[in-house]
């Protein structure tokens, strides 16, 4: 009976492209065996082209004449991020559970069953965790690193946050908004908005073909992208208790120095005006009146925006052979 229930569900795969010509259609071909052998007949397969230089839009677009049934084929004119490629399927997905995948045949699609029996335990989503990886110590060390700080921040016990291969219900993904580099803290930002997350070990192939499109500057990127993560979700509704407290602070660290320098001119100790600890008390007490009432106007900014509001994606191109039908 949990059977039919499971396979009466429709399934969306998510599948950002970047320069993968090769792998494109080696990864449907796997993505239809499991379907197949699970006996699944309502699938999408969304591959986004996030504005690629080599042919694998030709190679999307060849699949997507061969097989119209169940691919989705969109284009950005230039390479806008993953996370904007993730959005755009995000808002197209029409499944009731959406997998994220990378295309690069690092992730296995015959461990989908795993997720999806995972997420009938009760999570909204489930993350893969590539417990054996086969990168070199460069991308593994950086990628401890970031997953220790970012369960540590959030309180949230995963062991890779980015991970691509992901199952979601509908419902989340719809929920969520995606820019800059965001794609990296989707449990985060999902767990902020009180959905439950579960993780399984999945397995990491060694990638065969291409090679990797992440450098160094990630690691910057993904530093700031922690310090906007944690303002959304922790002081979106209260932006004053974020500049207020570092106003508090600046503003104690300059009262005091300019205590000090009070209690100095009052032992006779002068002149005061030409000690640096007296500027860096104005300034410490400037500063706080600054970042307090920028508290302040956030608060009243914070009343009267809009947050509802979808991040809008630039696609050159969608070929959707089920709609034109």
């Amino acid at each position: 009976m949990e059977n039919k229930k499971i396979q009466k569900r429709s399934l969306s795969f998510i599948i950002p492209v970047y320069n993968e010509e090769k792998t494109i259609k080696l990864l449907f071909e796997k993505i239809v065996t499991v379907m197949t052998e699970e006996h699944y007949e309502v699938y999408e397969v969304i591959f986004i082209d996030d504005g690629s230089q080599d042919d694998s839009w030709r190679e999307i677009k060849k699949l997507s004449e061969e097989e119209p049934a169940h691919i989705v084929a969109i284009r950005f004119r230039k390479n806008l991020g993953k996370s904007l490629a993730l959005g755009t399927g995000f808002q197209r997905a029409s499944g009731d559970l959406i997998f994220t995948m990378d295309s690069d045949l690092q992730d296995d699609p015959a461990e989908i069953p795993i997720f999806i029996k995972k997420l009938d335990e009760g999570y909204d989503i489930v993350s893969g965790w590539k417990k054996k990886r086969y990168d070199p110590i460069t991308k593994t060390m950086p990628s401890k690193l970031f997953n220790l700080v970012t369960s540590l921040a959030f309180g949230l016990k995963l062991h890779d946050f980015n991970c691509g291969f992901k199952l979601y219900k509908k419902e989340v993904v719809k929920a969520l908004e995606l820019y800059g580099e965001l794609h990296r803290y989707i449990p985060v930002l999902a767990k902020e908005l009180g959905f439950k997350i579960s993780e399984v070990p999945v397995l990491h192939h060694p990638r065969t073909f291409g090679k990797s499109k992440y450098g160094w500057e990630r690691y910057t990127r993904g530093f700031l992208d922690l310090l906007t993560v944690i303002t959304i979700t922790k002081y979106l509704e209260r932006p004053s208790h974020l500049f207020g407290g570092l106003g508090i602070i600046l503003g104690s660290i300059g009262s005091f120095l300019l205590l000090y320098v009070i209690i100095l001119w009052l032992e006779g100790y002068r002149p005061v005006g030409n000690r640096p600890i007296f500027f860096f008390g104005i300034l410490g007490v400037i500063s706080s009146i600054q970042f307090i009432s920028l508290g302040l106007l956030a608060e009243l900014i914070n009343k009267k925006s809009d947050r509802t509001g979808k991040v809008k994606n630039i696609i050159a191109e969608i070929c959707d052979r089920k709609k034109e039908k």
